[in-house]
């Protein structure tokens, strides 16, 4: 009875802040479909094909373009090279304007840490915008399994060892490598979880974030999923911040997803759960998000490709 309350209430919530927001943010009554009425591309974060995306890649590509997608954001280099990426690319029509670079460089693919070789791959694949997809782990924190623990259990233990000081120095990491970015054309952003709405006393990790990037060098990538999936409402979240957010994770959540900062959630096709769509493009629009990509979580219930299109079919027939 608690968490149906508390649905509830935040969905009472959605809605009143959708029309809080103002003009652009009610669906149009024109019967075109957002995208095509806005003119922006539908896109795909390829983290959602997981493992079949590296073994068939041009097969992949190419089934995503006929589902109705026209740009992909990257989240890993798949075992090629940045040129072969981009012929891959090119080859299936698809623009790669976004891109996930983790903080840290590994053994074969730059991080944030060498932004020098991240600008120069981000010029030969065509991409403009740089996402922090998480921040860095910090040295205090222990990301050793201990007995019993698997990954998401790690990353549960993770999320209540955050400071304040340390999203604060993420803050400072994204104004530092935000900076030479930006003199080579291109811009940084970071993308949340639902971690970072754990409460730090009076104030959260997204809070600190916020409050500390520079507008002129940083702004954010909203995982509307994961924003949900904390118990947090994504139409409160841009009217407080208009223009801090210019792109959007497009994922939605089932009603038996509960409010956690834990990398939980129940994951489905966009269009499918909780998330009222028809409210929250125009909304995001209206509030300066230009870069849609829909992202789904594992685990599912279809074959991802054919989540990929459900998605991808709503998107592209959706009136909002």
């Amino acid at each position: 009875m608690i968490e149906l309350s508390r649905r509830a209430a935040i969905g009472a919530g959605l809605a009143g802040a959708a029309a809080a927001l103002g003009p652009g943010s009610v669906a149009a009554a024109t019967g075109t479909p957002f995208f095509k009425r806005t003119g922006l591309p539908i896109g795909l974060q390829l983290y959602t094909l997981g493992d079949g995306l590296k073994a068939d890649l041009d097969g992949q590509l190419g089934q995503v373009a006929k589902a109705g997608y026209r740009s992909v954001e990257m989240a890993g280099y798949l075992g090629r090279s940045p040129q072969e990426l981009r012929a891959a690319f090119d080859k299936a029509g698809l623009v790669c304007p976004s891109a996930h670079f983790q903080a840290r460089s590994s053994a074969t693919e730059p991080g944030l840490a060498d932004v020098d070789k991240v600008i120069a791959d981000a010029h030969v694949l065509g991409i403009r915008h740089i996402v922090l997809p998480m921040f860095a782990i910090p040295a205090h924190v222990n990301m050793t399994p201990s007995a019993g623990e698997d990954r998401r259990a790690v990353l549960a233990r993770l999320a209540t060892q955050m400071t304040a000081d340390d999203w604060k120095a993420t803050a400072d990491f994204l104004n530092a490598k935000a900076a030479p970015l930006k003199a080579a054309g291109l811009t940084l952003g970071y993308h949340n979880h639902n971690v970072e709405f754990a409460p730090l006393g009076a104030t959260t990790g997204m809070d600190i974030l916020l409050k500390n990037t520079d507008p002129a060098l940083v702004s954010f990538e909203m995982d509307a999923g994961w924003v949900v999936a904390a118990g947090a409402d994504p139409f409160a979240l841009l009217k407080a911040r208009p223009h801090r957010f210019t792109q959007m994770h497009v994922k939605d959540v089932k009603a038996t997803t509960k409010p956690n900062f834990a990398f939980q959630q129940d994951p489905t096709e966009v269009g499918s759960g909780t998330i009222d769509w028809k409210r929250l493009l125009p909304a995001s629009y209206a509030a300066g998000v230009r870069g849609f990509f829909v992202e789904q979580e594992a685990p599912y219930d279809k074959p991802r490709m054919e989540s990929v299109r459900i998605s991808g079919e709503y998107l592209n027939g959706l009136v909002a």
